[in-house]
């Protein structure tokens, strides 16, 4: 269901979201190795990436929530009638941020592009919790940080045993802990504020 806006505007290079682009340009670099014969770890002058193809749209996934979860996290500091919510809020927009960081960073050594903006999938999300007030509000803002920090977890450890990028995997496994941390936080206020 989620793939298939994607699909249908595959060619159409104007109606392409950011996550798209990054993934299109992370792809033309990956075919530019892969013609070249290229199996350095390195970033090279030929512009293609230094890590495989998968690993590079880890990392454009991951860009792409974390700069949801900013977003999110501000949006729960003003939004928020739990304190808790309010303090959780502000939890994602601090550490995501700083995730976010050291993600640029590493894509910047590996050659890899990042999306600038979140994409049409997470945009919708948002729209629709930047609707709902008041108690309705914290239920779905958790109940939408369990699932989430659900998948982004699953996401991380399947990374951490797939990549074969050390950078990447030393950069997953230090982010992995604050993520489950962020997850278990999540589930004790769903379970307190569902009541």
């Amino acid at each position: 269901m989620l793939l298939a806006l994607p699909i249908v505007f595959a060619c159409n290079n104007s109606s392409k979201d950011s996550v798209e682009k990054a993934d299109s340009a992370n792809e033309a670099k990956s075919d530019t190795g892969n013609r070249y014969n290229d199996t350095s770890n390195q970033s090279n002058a030929s512009g293609t990436i230094a890590v495989e193809q998968s690993t590079a749209d880890f990392m454009v996934k991951v860009a792409d929530v974390g700069m949801t979860e900013v977003k999110l996290g501000g949006i729960a500091q003003k939004k928020a009638m739990n304190k808790r919510v309010k303090d959780f809020g502000e939890m994602m927009t601090r550490d995501h941020t700083k995730a976010g960081d050291e993600l640029k960073s590493l894509a910047r050594r590996k050659n890899v592009t990042l999306p600038d903006s979140i994409g049409s999938d997470h945009r919708n999300k948002i729209d629709n919790l930047e609707k709902k007030n008041g108690k309705d509000f914290d239920r779905a803002y958790i109940d939408m940080m369990v699932d989430g920090h659900q998948s982004t977890v699953n996401d991380f450890e399947k990374a951490s045993n797939n990549t074969k990028d050390p950078d990447v995997k030393a950069w997953v496994d230090k982010t992995l802990p604050t993520l489950r941390a962020h997850l278990d936080s999540a589930k004790a206020i769903q379970k307190a504020i569902k009541h």
